[in-house]
């Protein structure tokens, strides 16, 4: 697997993906947690719009420089849904910020993969090991995201409850 392609063609696809799910499903369901304390639909698409906005387009340039870089607590760094963007309008804001992203991620080459800088927590990091994480955190949020939207569908499907049992909040 070569992963700046890889990573380029998971990228692109969360943009596409949130713009349906925000355009289609109601407003409750896209803000219904799963469970107190974890994090709706919404919750995970404005934390993938923070680390958009300050983390992995900025780490990417860290590594290039060879920059020691700091971490990220989503939970006293990121910001919460202020209900003045619509779902829909959040949903876009992504997008425009993962394309600019794309477009960066257009100058990495081969041979970048092997940068390292020092994360603040982790230490020691390679631009690879960077690209397979945001990837990776991409596809865990939609995961997580989806996961809280099939939790009404579950509670009320009746008997056919055991066989979501692997998906239960």
């Amino acid at each position: 697997m070569e992963i700046i392609a890889a990573t380029c063609a998971v990228l692109s696809t969360t943009p596409s993906r949130w713009l349906a799910l925000t355009e289609q499903l109601p407003l409750d369901l896209l803000t219904r947690p799963p469970a107190p304390g974890e994090w709706s639909a919404l919750e995970c698409l404005q934390h993938l719009v923070d680390t958009e906005r300050w983390v992995f387009p900025a780490r990417v340039g860290y590594l290039l420089a060879g920059q020691d870089f700091p971490d990220f607590d989503p939970d006293s760094q990121g910001s919460a849904p202020d209900g003045d963007q619509s779902p829909a309008e959040l949903a876009a804001e992504f997008a425009h910020l993962r394309a600019e992203a794309l477009r960066g991620l257009e100058l990495v080459t081969p041979a970048d993969l092997a940068c390292q800088a020092r994360h603040q927590e982790l230490g020691l990091v390679t631009l690879g090991e960077l690209l397979h994480e945001w990837a990776g955190h991409d596809l865990m949020h939609l995961v997580q995201a989806e996961r809280a939207l099939m939790q009404p569908f579950i509670q009320g499907c009746g008997p056919w409850q055991p066989y979501f049992r692997d998906h239960l909040a």
